[in-house]
């Protein structure tokens, strides 16, 4: 199977939502200063964006399949074994993936009508993080399962201490 590509819309999208954290962070700081008063709505966007960043770089890394693993035990298996053993977890990870997106859904209704306290948005843009990033990663898990997707052979598995 052919390895992923450099660029994916997860990672873009978690990079573009780094360099717009980076950005607020910035402007919290120069706001703390003599400079100028810092505007208030920027603790809470910086809290936002990280949040929404790192629930995006969950599917990057589903698709990379770069997940942290203990692959001692598996290397002594066969190669078939391997696969199998990595499709019965992505099959159970895929379960609760799904359990999550719905818990994720659940989640947006109940908010959607809460204010945020410094944005003019409500907190179920905060909280639809997870249910999207939780579509994507099952995206991924399905295309590792049905052979779409990137899955790295155990072998090529580096162990560094």
């Amino acid at each position: 199977m052919k390895p992923p590509g450099k660029y994916s819309a997860e990672g873009i999208a978690a990079s573009l939502l780094f360099v717009a954290l980076i950005f607020i962070v910035m402007l919290q700081i120069l706001g703390r200063t003599a400079l100028f008063t810092g505007p208030v709505w920027t603790e809470e966007a910086a809290r936002w964006l990280w949040v929404w960043m790192a629930m995006i770089g969950i599917s990057e890394v589903e698709r990379t399949d770069s997940q942290l693993r203990m692959g001692f035990l598996v290397e002594a298996l066969r190669r078939r074994i391997r696969v199998a053993i990595f499709t019965i977890i992505d099959v159970i990870y895929l379960g609760i993936v799904v359990h999550l997106i719905w818990i994720g859904w659940k989640t947006v209704q109940r908010t959607w009508s809460n204010e945020s306290v410094t944005l003019p948005v409500s907190d179920a843009v905060l909280y639809a993080s997870g249910f999207i990033a939780m579509i994507l990663v099952a995206n991924r898990v399905i295309r590792r399962i049905t052979g779409l997707g990137h899955r790295r052979d155990p072998e090529e598995l580096e162990v560094t201490l």
